[in-house]
């Protein structure tokens, strides 16, 4: 049989390694890591390859030939644009006749293909994907197996609330020809997305096979060193090149070591080496072939590409040098740091942690290169968070990130387009603002600058051009600034589209246009205008200038009250307003001062009621007419009974952590509820479905026949609407809402056993009872209203455990069985 090795990736997180070298080249214990695959299939008995080729092709095909230097016989299929996994094997449909193996040329592994081969005969299956049970999923396909084998559903790159399984699709694959009718000629198609879906629809068997042994996905930097040391520690089956001169310690040929020269393994020294007088060689240094170390210099847990000189007093401490690139004498380079090919470091020069210098650069004498970058330290897992990009003002957020984030963001649009910017009242997001409005420009892109504005009038605006982002100190820590990204329609980005503008800020490939094509900044100066008047359309102020009802806001010196006065000068109302004014030093609410102060206003002015506005404008705290604050899972409770009965029939949208209740209440006015996921993203968009007229969370109020974001002006005229249209009190209507009894707890889970945790709850659970929307779900444990949430964190290395039952003791007690449950997984 033939095996094709898939080899036309770009590898675009390994750069800049992978910035003029394929993926598949790049070198796994001085032997590049298609040529490790090339092994492993040798040793099965597989002689006959088929490279798919499409980056830098000549590079791959120049190194392996036909492959007779490897003792192998090796033919090329060449892409001329990215077809996709399947695309690129349908390529080569000209040269596969019987059954033949799919395996990555840029991954490391050690599976038995002899077994795996024989299992897909054994079933007589079209296809068998070769399985794996990975530490982290997320970055992976999952694929849900029944009992016998079979492929039931996949799920690619899920988010954690997705997380079903930790059993991931591997990208081995074995095919029989057949699978060729499913893959159109020249078209970009996907294994796991397009493929072997339109196979279980054809009713055709899709087989899984869970192999053990070692697999790694060698997608990023961090991988491609744990790879390395992987392979020193004898963890994975790969032959390592060279003499084991000592334990652990391999040595190739015409290696010439100077006087006190100190190599401690586990470590590899390529052929025809000179490591100079005192040099110290630690612990999992892989160093190439024809490589100059100096005298006295100190290598630790670094890589070294072939062709490489040091210079003496050179320390290196988890770094990594590129092929054919000059570091001078007495250089340092810090963890995870990069030096691309062919970059020349000079003299005394410090390349700070998680430094990348593409190839063919120069870094001058006695530099100090440092980014402070704490996305790419290792700090976060992601450069995203709940809420934006987030961190320390002029620390981890400063204008030179705001710059690079922009461009990074631009460089996903189009040129010439506009997008909207806000900010808050803090100097911190004036400055980074500026900064970043700059990094904009340089990409192309026009601003629409509101200045200072809320978040709601951002979306608003962000809707008439093509996006929108908002700069925001943080009210409970003025120190800590978060970046907000708003898609073409005012809702919250994408995962998706935040991968794109990570990929774009990770590489550093931003788009910098000509003079001519600098983007403009723009002042609208009727937005607010057109905000004020698209809010008053959405509301009934009929029913509010009949009641003219009286209401106490507390604007918090947020930028709410440079907005909101101007929308209730629209309607007849009696507003108390206080703190009605902006300030640079943000703040957040104290209930025991803040709140308490409100309710006594809202109480002896005999209001409808009071609500405090956040510093965005976004979210808010209700208090009823005798000043008693109105808790978040109330809230919705309240809402949802107020909405369904002004508009029964209509389309409620929940969260699947929202309380059984507020279903109850929905379905007694008629309306219809879709659950949607946890996230803020998610509930937007599910908001957007014709027919809803309401969405919302314990974070806020979504009002879709308006806009679909969380809005507190707009929470507060639908709330004088809703009272207004009452005889009784809000304060009665609350009374007579059910009691909730939710209980949350947070359990840590180390981010290698989220996937386990996921796989063996819905294996425990009984499947009528599970619900896999966000997380894991499992409904009627002790009565029909009674459930319980296990959802994995996205950013902490935690699951969140929610249960919901008809006390709180018997809540308490469901959520500590499941906290129990994981706890044990984790350990066990």
């Amino acid at each position: 049989m033939k095996a094709v090795i898939m080899a036309g990736g770009e590898g675009s997180r390994l750069r800049p390694l992978t910035s003029n070298t394929p993926k598949p080249m790049l070198p796994v214990a001085n032997v590049p890591m298609m040529e490790h695959i090339i092994a492993l299939c040798a040793r099965h008995g597989i002689g006959n390859f088929v490279a798919t080729v499409q980056f830098l092709a000549g590079m791959i095909q120049n190194h392996f030939g036909d492959g007779s230097d490897f003792d192998v016989s090796l033919e090329y299929a060449v892409e001329e644009s990215p077809l996709g996994t399947a695309g690129s094997v349908g390529n080569a449909r000209h040269l596969l006749d019987d059954t033949f193996l799919v395996i990555s040329g840029d991954a490391l592994c050690d599976f038995d293909i002899t077994s795996i081969v024989a299992a897909h005969r054994a079933k007589a299956s079209i296809a068998t994907i070769v399985l794996y049970n990975a530490e982290n999923p997320l970055e992976f396909g999952i694929v849900i197996t029944r009992e016998d084998g079979s492929v039931e559903r996949f799920l690619e790159k899920p988010t954690w609330g997705q997380v079903f399984s930790d059993t991931v699709n591997t990208g081995i694959y074995v095919l029989e020809p057949e699978v060729f009718d499913f893959i159109p000629p020249d078209e970009v198609v996907d294994f796991s997305h397009d493929v072997f879906p339109r196979m279980l629809k054809a009713g055709l068997t899709v087989n899984g096979h869970v192999s053990q042994g070692y697999w790694e996905d060698v997608g990023t930097i961090e991988a491609f060193m744990k790879a390395q040391r992987d392979v020193l520690d004898g963890r994975v089956d790969v032959a390592v090149p060279g003499f084991e001169v000592s334990d652990r310690v391999w040595q190739g040929t015409d290696v010439e070591l100077g006087p006190d020269v100190d190599v401690e393994g586990p470590a590899l020294i390529g052929n025809n080496c000179r490591i100079g007088r005192g040099a110290r060689i630690r612990e999992y240094t892989v160093i190439g072939d024809n490589v100059a170390v100096g005298d006295e210099s100190v290598l630790t847990r670094t890589l070294v590409f072939d062709n490489v000189y040091i210079g003496r007093q050179v320390k290196s401490r988890g770094g990594i040098m590129g092929k054919g690139s000059d570091v001078r004498e007495q250089v340092r380079i810090e963890p995870d740091a990069v030096v691309g090919d062919g970059c020349s470091i000079g003299e005394g020069a410090v390349l700070n942690p998680a430094v990348k210098v593409y190839p063919f650069k120069r870094v001058e004498a006695g530099a100090i290169v440092n980014t402070s970058v704490v996305w790419e330290s290792g700090a976060a897992r992601s450069l995203f968070g709940r809420s934006g990009v987030r961190g320390l003002a002029n620390v981890d957020i400063t204008p030179q990130l705001a710059v690079r984030l922009a461009m990074a963001y631009a460089s996903t649009l189009d040129k010439s387009v506009t997008v909207t910017c806000s900010r808050n009242a803090s100097r911190a997001a004036r400055a980074l603002k500026r900064a970043f409005m700059a990094g904009l420009n340089a990409a192309g892109v026009s601003v629409d600058d509101l200045e200072i504005s809320t978040v709601p009038l951002t979306r608003f605006q962000a809707a008439r051009t093509f996006g929108g982002v908002t700069l925001r100190a943080d009210p409970d820590d003025p120190q800590v600034v978060e970046i907000r990204f708003f898609a073409p329609d005012g809702t919250d980005i994408a995962e998706a589209a935040q991968r794109k503008i990570e990929r774009n800020f990770a590489k550093e490939d931003f788009r910098r246009a000509l003079y001519d094509e600098m983007g403009e900044i723009f002042y609208p100066p009727r937005a607010a205008e057109f905000y004020v008047n698209g809010l008053i359309e959405a509301i009934d102020t009929d029913s509010i200038n009949a009641a003219n009802p009286k209401v106490v806001l507390d604007y918090a010196y947020g930028s709410a009250s440079l907005v909101f006065p101007e929308v209730l000068s629209r309607v007849e109302a009696d507003v108390l307003a206080i703190n009605p004014y902006t300030t640079e030093r943000t703040r957040a609410f104290q209930p025991e001062a803040d709140l308490i102060r409100l309710g006594e206003l809202v109480r002896t002015s005999g209001s409808a009621f009071g609500m405090a506005i956040d510093d965005a404008g976004e979210t808010a705290v209700l208090l009823d007419d005798f000043g008693r604050i109105v808790m978040p899972d109330q809230q919705t409770l309240l809402y949802v009974q107020l909405m369904g009965e002004a508009h029964p029939g209509g389309t409620v949208v929940l969260p699947v952590d929202a309380s059984a209740h507020a279903a109850r209440l929905a379905a007694a006015a008629g309306c219809k509820v879709v659950w949607s996921q946890t996230s803020a993203p998610a509930l937007m968009a599910a908001a957007q479905e014709a027919g809803v007229i309401l969405a919302i969370d314990t974070t806020g109020v979504i009002l879709p026949r308006f806009q679909t974001g969380y809005d507190a002006m707009a929470q507060c005229l639908l709330t004088l609407e809703l009272v207004s249209r009452r005889t009784d009190r809000l304060s009665s209507v609350v009374d007579a809402l059910p009691p909730v009894h939710l209980v949350k707890e947070t359990v840590h889970t180390p981010w290698e056993r989220k996937g386990t945790v996921m796989r063996t709850l819905v294996e425990r659970s009984d499947p009528s009872r599970v619900t896999l929307l966000d997380g894991i779900k499992v409904s009627g444990l002790v009565g029909p209203d009674s459930w319980v949430l296990v959802l994995p964190d996205p950013e902490e290395p935690v699951c969140h455990v929610t249960a919901e039952a008809e006390s709180d003791d018997v809540a308490r007690d469901i959520a500590a069985e499941y906290r129990e449950q994981i706890e044990d997984i984790v350990t066990s």
